[in-house]
Order: C-alpha cells, then structure tokens, then sequence
C-alpha cells in the first residue's frame, strides 16, 4: 500500500514563528519531505540558522530565511511576496507565531492584553488575509497554532486563552468560507509541548521525556509536526475546520464522594 497521500513533496510552505520549538520542527519536517519552505521570526539573525541548517542538511525541500513580525502588515505582504518570487507559489501556511505571559487578570495592562492579541489574532488575521489569493490559486491548505487553552481557558493566562479561543473559532468560520475555493483550513491545539520556553518556564525538557508509558503529559515538537505534515497533506482531504487537540491524556474530572 502506498503512503503517498501523507507527503507533502512538492509544496511551498510559510512557517510562522519558526526560530524554535514547534515552528522549527514543522519547518524542518516539511523540508525533509520535499517542500520549500520560508521560515520567519522577528529577528533575522533567530531565523537564518535554521534556513541554513535545512539547506547545508540532506532535505530534498530549500529553506528561505525571512525577518517578519507578523503583526506588521507591510512586513506580512512583503513575506508573501518573497516566498512567491523565490519558490513560485504558496501551498501551505502555517500560523505558528504566538506570545504569551502568565499573570493574574487583575494585573494585566492594556498593553499587554493588546501585545497577546496583536500576536495571536492579528497576525493570523495579516498572515492568512495577506495569502489568500495565492493559496486560493490551485488549492492550499492554512493550518493554525491554538493551545488547549483557548478551548477551556487557562488561570494566568486570560489574554492567551482567549486569543486562542478567537483562532480556533476563525478556522471554523473560514474554512467554511474558502472550502469553495479549494483552500481547507484547519487548526491544532497542543497541550504541554517540551518546547524551550516551556523548558525555561517549567523545567521540563524534551530529552527526560519516557516514550514507553502511554500516560502522556507532555509532548516533543515532532509530534506536533506529525500531525501538521497530516493536515498539510493529502490524507487529510477530509478534514475541514477541524481543531485537533493534541494533549497526550485527556484531562478527566473524577467523581468524588462529597
């Protein structure tokens, strides 16, 4: 039986945010199977080592390094443009880039209330607005970065989980929308994921993760681009407006005797 349908080969991928962490692995993974990839951050210097690390690298898909903050839409136009003029086209994007920080509600300024949602919303509003016409030429596929919490909110985290809230009910709403023009759009929503910023913050690292247990609590970046290169691909043909959490074991609520 052939696996064709799981590739991606051939493709031209944006990857949002992908100086680290779940960004990089996506854009490592779609490279190793034959697309060309644009990976972006806000900071030039963050992104060039992994542009180079995919091309000096054995993956049949090139890397093009691109310096972008996505919640400025000159610079957003201009990442679109550059990917098209280099690779000729766009297929795929991926909506990775986002920020958050953990304080009580009462303590959050309004600029930082704005920050979060300028970065999660917005700039998935510029970067998807700013590439629907090419994705609307031939067919695509746009895939958005949520978090467990944006579906049942998260304490300290009000301005995040509610931006993430907004993305998983965009997809809904546009992958209704853009389903005529050929373009499905779909979103993931992770849980603990053994990123450096999770690492820096909770102390946990991918490299002390047991993959022999099915108890998981906690997942490695590759496994949130296992099930990108799925929705990117395909295999998924079916899946439209899907958020598909990927959280390891469900949190359950047990009954207790009162």
């Amino acid at each position: 039986m052939s696996t064709d349908q799981f590739s991606v080969d051939g493709d031209v991928a944006i990857v949002t945010g992908s100086s680290s962490g779940i960004g990089k692995s996506i854009a490592e993974r779609f490279a190793a199977d034959g697309v060309d990839v644009v990976v972006c951050s806000r900071e030039q210097d963050n992104v060039d080592p992994v542009a180079e690390g995919i091309n000096e690298g054995d993956s049949p898909g090139e890397a093009l390094a691109v310096e972008c903050d996505v919640t400025d839409r000159d610079a957003v136009e201009a990442l679109v443009e550059a990917t098209v003029e280099t690779f000729g086209g766009l297929d795929v994007l991926v909506n990775n880039a986002g920020a958050s920080f953990m304080a009580d509600f009462d303590d959050i300024s309004p600029n930082g209330w704005k920050t979060i949602m300028d970065i999660n919303v917005n700039g998935t509003y510029h970067c998807t607005h700013a590439a629907a016409e090419h994705l609307k030429d031939g067919g695509g596929a746009v895939i958005n970065l949520a978090s467990v919490a944006g579906q049942r909110g998260s304490p300290l985290m009000s301005p995040y989980g509610a931006a993430k809230a907004a993305v998983i009910n965009l997809t809904t709403t546009l992958s209704y929308e853009w389903a005529d023009d050929d373009v499905r759009v779909n979103c993931i929503a992770p849980g603990f994921v053994a990123t450096p910023g999770v690492e820096s913050q909770m102390g946990v690292s991918a490299d002390t993760i047991d993959r022999e247990e099915v108890a998981r609590r906690i997942g490695t970046v590759e496994e949130i681009a296992d099930v990108t290169q799925f929705l990117a691909s395909p295999a998924s043909s079916y899946v439209v407006g899907e958020t598909i959490t990927v959280q390891g074991v469900p949190q359950i609520e047990e009954d207790h005797d009162v």
